[in-house]
């Protein structure tokens, strides 16, 4: 956002150097980009001079081109050789000297000492056009006779010279999207005043002529007010107003808009003037259109209208986008001579949703949707309606239109001085606090000891916890107000914590170096994946339709992955990221925000498509489960953690079509399987993926109580042996693991389920296991017996449970 030095001294008087108000600017919040100059014409007219033409005569080798003699008020007389056909000697004209460069639409050019078919010209004696000053280019500008020879062009025609602060604005800071809202945040740290213009107006008796107006939506447009203005002449703004646009980026339109744009930029209330005469049926409805009604805007594109879209209509059609953009055929022309201008206050969820949805973004959209003022609405009315009555553009006939069923109060927050001095770090005197809370307009209702209860202006729509308070008193205060203790005391805890980052990266270069491509998902995405939305945090204000909720899964953000990738032909991936999710506990609504949302930090895994594509070495084959499977042990085993020592189920829910969940003490730990095909049918995926999704909080959760212990190698050989078991679906494998345990005890050293199957030849409620035993002794060599008495003890004791040995 753009500041106009010269325009911000009409509300605060600044004596500071610019460098110092750079810093001013910055310690209170609102960051200074950059600081330019700017001057009313490019150029400034530097090297531009008045002259007297002396003598003119025709070129004796070029019969358009005259050769004069020119004083520009030096010793030196300047020969030029000039085109204009209306040069003649006597005239006081402008002069470019030798060496100034001339500003033009298709770029830039210095004048140099050259000779013209054969004569030296040392200059250029210049049209309106050439300098900027006006568009003629019909001949060479003529200066009146009394024009002193020798004055700086700049000086002749009052060359303003401003400087503009370019301000990087936070989202939450819109209250100093103005000249205004600057001047009140710099009174606050000077602890001096701010001056705002009079905005005196005279309302006429007797309304000459009106617009009446109906709210229709109240919600969408808590307040809407309004003037009517008749005898309206368009033409251009005075220089001054021109010159203030100009100087923050702004070209100037006409004297009404131009008005409009300088009381935004003033105040930062958005306004809107209408032509009174294309208002039908001399009435204003504030409402809805129906879903995919037709509107062209002002930019001549037409756009399909939301149901949700609030409109500004006329008792026949729409005339404007609330808060956001004009249309075609309701704007000012040359022809307007009535107005009616617009002040209102619309819902910031309603406007930012519509711009959204229909990708625009303007000055008017920017602040309502961060949220305007509402008391700021009057103001900035009665400012606007002025203006034009002061510089005689038009007059008022109407009095005040102002909808305001329910009014907005000002937001209450209770503060405590301790809570103050806690979260600075420093004990602030209390006149000191209160004396800031007093410059930032924040009025004390109540005073109780150390408690306050405090009323925040509505322009501050960003302040509404105790919090915000302590940051505005302390960015007022000064940052570097506060002094740096001596000492800090802090506890050390001597338990062993892991390096989130650190592990982090190891198992991230691992997966790289396993062939794997990390991916960085939106944290937003579409609630078209969840049939409720139990658990789901939602946006109230969605930047799109796609991007409405906070993912509670990664696997959707992937999945678009692996369809654009499909799309692109890219068929075989093996990606991961890690990321967050996040939760809402809707179920009980006696807890605070803080209690309700959750988020957890997740490691996720997708595989599809062949295992190693286009490799000679290789075979050419699918991915499966057993793929994946094999690389979530390798992420466990880097960071010391054995799958098969927890427990876990084979269950098939919305997301997959058979999975792997691992739990420990109620929580999830893992869940790995195949993608349902229902899931991948909402992304035109017709390959298997295989997912994984990892804890990474219990993850931590668990490294932490692991201590590596070195366990030297057998000096006996392990034995393998394994089982196909059909068995109840009911029945888990941590069961079968646990009678494993128990049977085999101390001699079984691991236990790998290495198939599942479920299908054909298979009957209804069975699954096929098979299983892999890792026997085992440390002290000696086991014999064929020992072995097989084991195996038979462990088939007798699954077939109690129902199982029957394949």
């Amino acid at each position: 956002m753009n500041i106009s030095y010269n325009w911000l001294q009409n509300y605060i008087k600044i004596d500071d150097s610019l460098d110092k108000l750079s810093e001013v600017l910055t310690q209170i919040g609102l960051e200074v980009g950059s600081i330019d100059n700017f001057q009313s014409i490019e150029g400034g007219l530097e090297g531009f001079v008045t002259g007297h033409v002396l003598t003119c005569e025709k070129h004796p080798n070029a019969d358009k081109l005259s050769i004069t003699t020119v004083d520009i008020g030096t010793d030196e007389i300047l020969n030029i050789v000039c085109g204009a056909p209306n040069v003649a000697a006597g005239q006081k004209v402008i002069v470019a000297t030798v060496g100034t460069t001339l500003y033009t639409p298709d770029g830039s050019f210095q004048i140099k000492k050259a000779k013209i078919r054969g004569e030296v010209s040392q200059g250029m004696i210049c049209a309106e056009d050439e300098i900027g000053i006006g568009s003629s280019h019909a001949g060479i500008m003529e200066l009146p006779e009394d024009t002193k020879v020798g004055i700086a062009a700049s000086d002749y025609f009052k060359i303003e010279k401003d400087t503009v602060i370019e301000i990087d604005l936070t989202p939450n800071r819109v209250d100093a999207a103005s000249h205004i809202g600057v001047a009140r945040d710099l009174a606050a740290y000077y602890k001096t005043n701010y001056t705002l213009p009079s905005v005196d107006i005279k309302i006429p008796e007797e309304e000459s002529f009106k617009i009446d107006v109906e709210v229709e939506n109240p919600e969408a447009c808590p307040r809407y007010m309004g003037i009517c203005l008749d005898n309206i002449t368009i033409t251009e703004s005075p220089d001054w107003l021109k010159n203030k646009l100009k100087a923050i980026g702004l070209n100037p339109i006409n004297n009404i808009v131009d008005i409009t744009n300088f009381v935004l930029h003033e105040t930062g209330h958005p306004l809107h003037a209408f032509d009174g005469d294309k208002i039908k049926g001399n009435k204003i409805i504030v409402k809805t259109e129906k879903q995919n009604t037709p509107f062209t805007t002002l930019d001549e594109i037409e756009r399909k209208l939301n149901e949700t879209d609030l409109m500004i209509c006329n008792a026949n059609d729409s005339m404007c986008i609330a808060g956001v953009f004009g249309g075609i055929e309701s704007g000012i022309s040359k022809t307007t001579k009535r107005i009616f201008i617009e002040s209102a206050y619309f819902n910031p969820t309603w406007v930012r949703k519509t711009a959204k949805s229909h990708t625009l973004s303007t000055d008017s959209s920017f602040r309502f949707e961060r949220g305007a003022d509402v008391n700021m609405a009057p103001y900035a009315l009665k400012r606007a309606a002025s203006l034009i009555q002061e510089l005689g553009f038009g007059e008022i006939s109407s009095k005040i239109v102002d909808i305001y069923p329910k009014t907005i109060e000002k937001n209450r927050v209770n503060f405590n001085y301790n809570n103050c001095d806690r979260l600075i770090g420093q004990k602030i005197d209390r006149e000191e606090i209160q004396s800031i809370l007093k410059s930032l307009e924040i009025d004390i209702i109540e005073e109780n000891g150390e408690d306050l209860i405090l009323e925040i202006p509505t322009y501050r729509v960003d302040v509404y916890r105790e919090a915000d308070v302590i940051e505005d008193i302390l960015r007022i205060y000064g940052y570097n107000s506060i002094k740096i203790p001596e000492k800090i005391e802090i506890s050390v805890n001597k338990l062993h914590k892991p390096d989130n980052e650190k592990l982090t990266n190891l198992i991230s270069d691992m997966l790289v170096a396993q062939g794997f491509n990390e991916i960085m998902c939106n944290s937003f995405i579409s609630d078209k994946y969840f049939d409720d939305d139990a658990g789901i945090v939602k946006l109230h204000n969605p930047l799109s339709k796609d991007l409405s909720i906070m993912r509670p899964e990664m696997l959707y953000g992937g999945l678009e992955s692996i369809e654009y990738n499909i799309n692109r032909k890219n068929a075989d991936i093996k990606m991961f990221e890690f990321g967050r999710i996040y939760h809402a506990d809707k179920s009980n609504n006696n807890i605070s925000d803080i209690e309700r949302y959750s988020e957890t930090k997740q490691l996720a895994l997708w595989i599809s498509g062949k295992e190693n594509p286009l490799n000679l070495n290789k075979k050419d084959e699918k991915s499966d489960y057993f793929y994946l499977k094999a690389y979530l042990n390798n992420v466990f085993s880097k960071i010391g953690i054995d799958l098969d020592n927890y427990e876990f189920e084979i269950i098939s829910d919305n997301r997959y079509k058979i999975s792997q969940k691992y739990t420990i003490n109620n929580k999830v730990l893992v869940q790995a399987g195949i993608v349902s095909k229902k899931v991948l049918q909402n992304f035109d995926i017709d390959q298997e993926v295989f997912y994984a999704e990892i804890n990474w909080d219990t993850v931590l959760e668990l490294v932490k109580g692991i201590n590596p212990i070195y366990t030297p190698v057998s000096k006996f050989p392990a034995v393998k042996r394994d089982l196909a078991l059909l068995i109840d679906k009911n029945i888990s494998y941590k069961k079968l693991q646990d009678i494993a345990v128990d049977v085999i005890g101390k001699n079984l050293t691991k236990i790998n389920l290495f198939d599942v199957y479920e299908g054909k030849n298979i009957e209804d409620g069975k699954v096929s296991y098979a299983l892999s035993y890792i026997l085992e002794d440390k002290n000696k060599t086991m014999t064929d017996k020992q072995i097989d008495k084991m195996m038979q003890k462990l088939m007798k004791a699954y077939e109690e449970i129902g199982a029957k040995i394949r």
